[in-house]
């Protein structure tokens, strides 16, 4: 009997130093359930091609991110569809665990409503935190005949089908911007879809296309005289170029907006999102990441889950009266 009093109070002794010595942090992820996420680097697949300015901000937030998490976030540049391939090669490759992730551009919303898709763009996802809205302009040649959208939309009119314009792809946001400007003025265009920035660039430069409708990340080409910018396609002015107007305040009513996010497969565990989303929220604070912003013309617009997952089937149904409105329904 004796002996085995003995026994039990080394098990307990044991117990105790066992427990004295687990770290707060390690006692929390026991607590909460999390387990020890993330143990191994994390994937962050960029939806476009490098180079652009959501390339350069979602590395920026991966190292943040990496440091906080105690974890590498690798992004990688997945670029096609119209932004949806990335996406799409999350679901085919990653298991719900948070350990590849991807960016959640707009368009994916309205994709589906255009053509037959992989996923189930309500469904398939889980919607962790909105970060970003774009800026999008107008570019052309230096030596462009056009001063405004004036000048440019007189030409479209007097020569239908001639003109040709180039975007990231069918669906994305400056598809439908520059159809809208084309249907309210009975304009006939051509709709050249390229997969890389820089072959947009080029196109432009080079002659191949008249017009290139993109988020702002080519300052320094336009500072080298390379391109000009003929509009503003966004609500507002940009800081880097205050005289430059809005394709609005040149009297189109065309607004272009569009925002991004980060998300991952459906079914993860609440606590996983959690922990991703505060470690995003955070770093969307951090003062380089703002100097970024400031840098590629991009506006900050944070969502939450609950409410980036409500606005994207909020989103989706307007989508689908976009697409009808342009025809693009199959």
């Amino acid at each position: 009997m004796r002996h085995s009093l003995l026994l039990i109070a080394k098990l307990v002794l044991g117990a105790l130093v066992f427990l004295q010595s687990v770290t707060p942090v390690a006692a929390q992820s026991a607590a909460t359930g999390a387990g020890a996420y993330p143990n191994k680097p994390i994937t962050l697949l960029h939806a476009y091609s490098a180079g652009g300015s959501s390339s350069v901000l979602l590395r920026a937030l991966a190292e943040i991110a990496s440091k906080a998490l105690g974890q590498r976030m690798i992004v990688e540049d997945r670029p096609g569809a119209g932004g949806a391939l990335a996406p799409t090669h999350m679901l085919k490759s990653g298991k719900p665990d948070g350990y590849v992730l991807s960016q959640m551009p707009q368009p994916l919303l309205r994709i589906p409503h255009i053509q037959k898709t992989e996923f189930d763009v309500l469904n398939d996802f889980t919607w962790i935190i909105r970060i970003i809205d774009y800026t999008y302009a107008m570019v052309v040649r230096p030596d462009a005949p056009w001063k405004n959208v004036s000048d440019l939309v007189r030409q479209a009119q007097a020569n239908p089908g001639k003109l040709t314009y180039a975007t990231s792809g069918v669906g994305v946001t400056m598809h439908m911007a520059m159809e809208n400007l084309a249907t309210i003025n009975g304009i006939k265009w051509v709709h050249v879809p390229h997969r890389q920035t820089t072959d947009m660039m080029n196109a432009v430069i080079g002659g191949q296309v008249d017009i290139l409708a993109s988020a702002i990340s080519y300052a320094p080409l336009v500072e080298a005289g390379k391109i000009r910018v003929l509009a503003i396609l966004s609500a507002n002015r940009v800081k880097r170029w205050p005289n430059i107007p809005t394709v609005r305040e040149q009297g189109f009513d065309v607004n272009a907006s569009s925002s991004y996010g980060i998300g991952g497969p459906r079914g993860m565990d609440p606590k996983i999102v959690k922990v991703l989303h505060d470690t995003f929220r955070k770093g969307l604070d951090d003062p380089e990441f703002l100097k970024l912003l400031d840098r590629y013309d991009t506006v900050r617009s944070y969502m939450n889950t609950e409410d980036y997952t409500r606005w994207a089937r909020e989103q989706y149904a307007i989508e689908k009266t976009v697409v009808e409105k342009f025809g693009l329904k199959p």
